[in-house]
């Protein structure tokens, strides 16, 4: 068989294992070793269709791929999954060479599986992007690889899935990710950020306009980019916060004139607004500039609130998550909760049945600092009629550093007669060193495995086997983001006392009787991985 001198030109320049030539979607010719590389003969492979050789989440990727290749342009190399048992990964290089009749030729080897997880459209959550770009970052630092985060702005997009079906909606979904994996370092390094927005780390390449028109073609939708280069001489963890910071501003501002262009200038940008933001964050705190809402914690066995959290809400409204973290830097933790005990022991001095009890969240950094309890100790001593009636959550938003000092100060609230409790358990990774080393009184289960446990026995599981081991220790256990009665069923068959969710009440200015279990509400939309509580 004759075959054109400048089909073989693909191998050269590929020096893979493998070369395939794909040809209206279709695989045409097949050179090396394909049995090893992607499990199927040469015979097999050829007039297969190109896209079906690959997982249905890899297809899109693929698919953007070929749409968007030029004559003598190049895409890749992209991590691959191949359909089918046994798992099989490969790393492809497409290449569009110069009057090749529209043939693209494409480059193969062996590759491992993407580091992480990724979603059902193969993209990664924010926290693993940005654990994957710490890592490029430092192979960037050791080998001279030039790297680039770009950030992408599909702007209409959140309105016109209002207009689709779900179906359409999610064919939309996937087609956009593929779009933007396509563009990123081996097809894995993509993140979506919020409903239009997309941020994913690239090798140096064209600009941003160039890759804005591929997305763009690819997808159909008009689509923005910038580029700023990952660079500076930063280490790997300050290039890592500097990152955060372009996140950061891309989602609240967008892609606007001003956008940064360097990493350093978005790390520089963002601490002056912090500074400015935590400045007003100490006025707020010393000036008791927030008020406190009140969501029930129902006790399962007889459907009545035992306590109510009290949850801090900022006058400007700004998430409280934000701030508290903000406050947890600034060093600002500590007087923010002795304000918010402050302001839950006048509201149990008002109440005049006396029976009202408030649990208040505080920090990891704020438990192991003695003072935290003397003020505790003068505060209930001036109002006594608040004893036994305030009930603390200890939080991981910040890790305890010194468990033994800790513990020590958990019994010495206890012995005020306080219950304490430590709370989103399981979000953390230091939670079963924490019940290890920590005598309480309750732990709350975090939500993530809570929210989804009518449909999930091995989180179901999971729960039950914490709930026994709590009550071997004597430990009650509250499971919180009850939102259906069919998770408030599962939770009460596997032996938790207590639950918290939208199921039961929502937030409010006063404290208000819990909701039959029957009349359940629909829960307000709320972003993946926030609970109500400030932490």
């Amino acid at each position: 068989m004759s075959i054109d001198p400048r089909r073989l030109l693909g191998l050269a320049f590929a020096s893979a294992d493998l070369l395939l030539e794909v040809e209206d979607g279709r695989v045409t010719l097949v050179l090396g070793a394909a049995q090893r590389i992607m499990g199927q003969d040469d015979h097999a492979l050829i007039g297969r269709a190109w896209r079906e050789l690959f997982t249905e989440a890899d297809r899109p990727m693929m698919d953007a791929a070929l749409r968007t290749l030029d004559d003598g342009s190049r895409r890749g190399p992209l991590t691959a999954h191949m359909a089918g048992p046994p798992a099989r990964h490969v790393s492809l290089t497409l290449r569009a060479l110069p009057e090749n009749r529209g043939r693209v030729s494409v480059s193969a080897t062996s590759a491992a599986a993407p580091a992480g997880t990724l979603d059902a459209v193969g993209l990664r959550s924010r926290e693993s992007f940005e654990d994957i770009a710490r890592g490029l970052l430092e192979v960037a630092r050791t080998t001279g690889l030039e790297l680039e985060l770009a950030m992408v702005d599909f702007a209409g997009l959140d309105l016109l899935r209002e207009q689709l079906s779900p179906n359409e909606a999610q064919a939309l979904d996937a087609r956009l990710a593929g779009a933007v994996r396509a563009e990123s370092h081996g097809g894995d390094v993509a993140t979506r950020l919020s409903a239009e927005r997309y941020a994913l780390v690239r090798p140096r390449a064209n600009g941003p306009d160039d890759m804005a028109r591929r997305l763009t073609r690819a997808t159909t939708m008009e689509a923005s980019a910038h580029v700023v280069p990952m660079d500076g001489g930063f280490t790997p963890a300050r290039g890592l916060k500097a990152l955060r910071y372009a996140l950061d501003d891309f989602l609240r501002e967008g892609l606007k004139d001003g956008a940064p262009n360097t990493l350093s200038e978005a790390m520089n940008r963002s601490v002056k607004r912090t500074l400015a933001r935590a400045g007003a964050l100490g006025v707020a705190v010393s000036q008791r500039r927030f008020t406190l809402a009140y969501q029930p914690v129902v006790n399962l066995a007889n459907g009545l609130a035992h306590h109510y959290e009290a949850l801090v809400r900022f006058e400007d409204g700004a998430s409280p998550f934000a701030l508290i973290r903000m406050a947890e830097e600034f060093d600002l933790i500590e007087e923010l909760d002795h304000a918010i005990a402050e302001q839950a022991v006048k509201r149990l001095v008002s109440d005049r049945g006396g029976a009202l009890k408030l649990a208040i969240n505080i920090s990891g950094r704020t438990i192991v600092n003695e003072t935290f309890v003397d003020h505790i100790d003068r505060l209930l001593a001036r109002h006594d009629t608040a004893k036994g009636r305030l009930i603390f959550e200890i939080t991981e938003s910040s890790a305890i550093d010194d468990l033994p000092r800790a513990n020590q100060h958990i019994q010495a609230l206890r012995g005020l007669g306080s219950l304490v409790c430590l709370d989103d358990f399981g979000a953390g990774a230091a939670s079963f060193a924490y019940l290890q080393e920590l005598n309480l009184d309750i732990v709350k289960i975090d939500g993530r495995y809570v929210r989804e446990l009518a449909g999930n026995g091995r989180d179901g599981a999971m729960v039950r086997r914490l709930v026994e081991l709590c009550r071997d220790l004597n430990i009650r256990t509250v499971a919180e983001m009850v939102e259906t009665v069919e998770v408030e069923d599962v939770v009460r068959r596997a032996g938790v006392d207590f639950a918290q969710g939208w199921l039961f009440g929502k937030p409010s200015e006063q404290p208000q009787p819990a909701l039959k279990i029957a009349a359940a509400v629909t829960p307000a939309a709320r972003r993946v991985g926030v609970s109500e509580g400030w932490a």
